[in-house]
């Protein structure tokens, strides 16, 4: 670990460099500590020469002045702790440095960890994204137009006269992946070095599942194990029984992820709650009350893991409590409706328009809503040069 908390010739052209990714880090001291624990001196040098995109080792070699074999041991080890992400294509090998958020940030917390003083991480971790008045990294991860993820609708809940979309189907996601992997819950896991545990009993491990590239990566690094694609869809239906509800990325072609999620350890459930209402994209459907049926029960409220619902009364006093949506917040997931004893909840159809397409125009339209699109498309066009000038 690296403790070289106040060195500009490190920490800050780290941040400078994760600040041009779609989702940056709001710079303070709580950063500064996990980025001093996370990255060594040479790892925080070596990640802030990183381009935007993927980068063979010989490309970095030229960013970085290092020798071919110091780089590459250093790599290895970086990708080992999360903080890049190694791939190979038709036989090489290409490095990408992680964001923070969704990023090494969780990666920290993904595996059991000998390396790094975890329960000191996990409070500053804590601190730094909840424990500033000022909400500058809420705003900096929820508050562009269009979200980083989404949700996905419970199918069994989908009115028999409306259509889904096959992105919007956590089973249909997970049979179409190459491959899938499981692995541990870091918002969980993280809480439990806080002397804390999920109101839900959800587990920490074999929770959180993982796809193609990213799930490849993170079995070959010891951050998930291989499953079947049946095995996945059983724990997508335990996850179900819990009534958690399913996240996943903001696009509508090969989902890196899909993370089975709880408001009370989930941060970005934790950021919907905590005044970012739009900050994690809704599915095409909202919840409907069937007010006549309904008897206050609150059994839904308890389920809801936004929340989206809330228990009214009328000015007399003499009606009975009825439960009432707050369409803002509500994701249209449908994670609450098995809580209902009456089963006075039901989904119905809210037009919305459609997530992106790929992850690379996911980071696009977050980078132009933003105002930092420029540097992105630049970075683009040189790679594009240097490539096309070695091959001549």
């Amino acid at each position: 670990m690296g403790h070289h908390l106040a060195t500009k010739n490190s920490i800050v052209p780290l941040i400078d460099r994760l600040n041009k990714y779609p989702i940056g880090l709001a710079d303070n001291d709580k950063l500064r500590q996990i980025l001093a624990i996370l990255f060594s001196e040479d790892e925080a040098f070596i990640a802030s020469r990183f381009p935007l995109e993927e980068a063979t080792l010989e490309e970095l070699v030229r960013a970085t002045g290092w020798t071919n074999e110091r780089l590459k041991v250093t790599l290895d080890e970086m990708a080992d702790k999360g903080l890049v992400m190694d791939m190979t294509y038709s036989g090489k090998t290409f490095y990408l440095l992680m964001p923070g958020l969704i990023g090494f940030f969780e990666f920290s917390f993904m595996k059991q960890r000998q390396d790094l003083p975890v329960a000191e991480l996990a409070q500053l971790m804590h601190e730094y994204l909840l424990g500033d008045p000022n909400q500058a990294m809420g705003k900096e991860f929820f508050s562009s137009k269009t979200p980083l993820t989404r949700s996905l609708v419970y199918e069994e809940h989908i009115p028999v006269s409306s259509n889904i979309a096959t992105y919007e189907s956590a089973r249909e996601i997970i049979k179409s992946a190459s491959y899938g992997a499981i692995g541990m819950c870091y918002c969980r896991h993280k809480k439990e070095h806080l002397h804390q545990t999920c109101d839900k009993d959800a587990p920490t491990k074999e929770i959180c599942i993982s796809l193609g590239t990213a799930a490849k990566f993170m079995v070959r690094r010891g951050f998930a194990e291989k499953r079947t694609r049946e095995e996945l869809l059983v724990i997508l239906a335990k996850a179900r029984d819990l009534n958690l509800t399913h996240i996943t990325d903001n696009i509508r072609y090969k989902p890196s992820f899909i993370c089975n999620c709880c408001s009370c350890c989930c941060e970005l459930l934790g950021g919907v709650i905590q005044g970012f209402p739009m900050g994690v994209a809704k599915t095409n459907f909202t919840l409907q009350i069937d007010l006549e049926s309904c008897i206050g029960c609150g059994l839904c409220k308890k389920s809801c893991n936004v929340v989206a619902l809330e228990l009214v009364g009328t000015s007399n006093g003499k009606s009975k409590k009825r439960m009432t949506v707050n369409v803002d917040n509500c994701l249209g997931c449908g994670a609450c409706i098995t809580a209902c004893p009456t089963r006075s909840l039901s989904l119905i159809p809210m037009q919305r328009s459609d997530p992106p397409g790929k992850k690379r125009d996911l980071f696009k339209q977050i980078l132009k809503e933003k105002k930092r699109l420029t540097p992105f498309v630049i970075s683009g066009v040189k790679k594009k040069l240097r490539r096309a000038l070695r091959i001549g």
